[in-house]
């Protein structure tokens, strides 16, 4: 059983790197790395889900939604849910059998292409790290929130871990908060929830 872990792990950590940087085969593929079962069990997703405590009003964004690992799960929680990707293949997916409240989103690498004032709660997991022009790319989240709203970002720590992607490639948890500062937010919220990645929750800052 360790055994099978661990090499699901190393798969997961290939598509993770190959979604961005080299495309998979194919996004069914991809996707059956994501929505593998074995990966509840270190992304708890359904801790992460009472965690955010959504609520029936809430629009959230997941941002490199993917296959919709997270997306549908928020559906069944929030009033409204946007799958953003850049994979159309992904998206495709996301679309089929979905609820009427989860809607897609086709990104560029480079702008979530989320409407001004359109969500209360932008979401990531896994995915911060892929995106190489930060400081402009942060910014944009910003002017997507509505009064109140939040950005959640969880990411694997910087340091060896059975899973996820190389460590040269990972996002110290100081170095995201102080881009987000940068970007005008503030860390509004730590979560010890994970065993392999930092929760963080970031709140536009006073006079953002």
């Amino acid at each position: 059983m360790r055994k099978l872990f661990l090499i699901l792990a190393a798969v997961m950590a290939a598509a993770q790197t190959a979604h961005q940087h080299h495309p998979p085969a194919s996004p069914e593929e991809y996707a059956r790395v994501l929505e593998d079962p074995a990966r509840d069990e270190w992304q708890k997703p359904h801790a992460v889900v009472e965690a955010l405590a959504l609520r029936p009003d809430e629009a959230v964004a997941d941002i490199g939604a993917g296959s919709g690992y997270f997306a549908r799960r928020f559906a069944r929680h929030a009033g409204k849910v946007y799958a953003v990707d850049i994979d159309e293949g992904l998206l495709a997916m996301v679309r089929k059998d979905a609820p009427a409240n989860l809607v897609t989103i086709l990104a560029a690498p480079d702008d979530p292409k989320l409407p001004e004032k359109s969500v209360d709660t932008i979401f990531f997991c896994d995915v911060l790290h892929h995106i190489e022009n930060r400081a402009t790319y942060l910014p944009k989240l910003l002017k997507a929130l509505r009064p109140g709203g939040r950005v959640v970002n969880i990411d694997f720590y910087k340091k060896p871990l059975p899973l996820g992607p190389p460590e040269s490639m990972k996002l110290s948890e100081e170095q995201v908060i102080v881009e987000f500062q940068a970007a005008g937010f503030r860390l509004a919220k730590k979560l010890e929830l994970l065993p392999y990645q930092y929760f963080l929750v970031f709140e536009p800052a006073k006079g953002s």
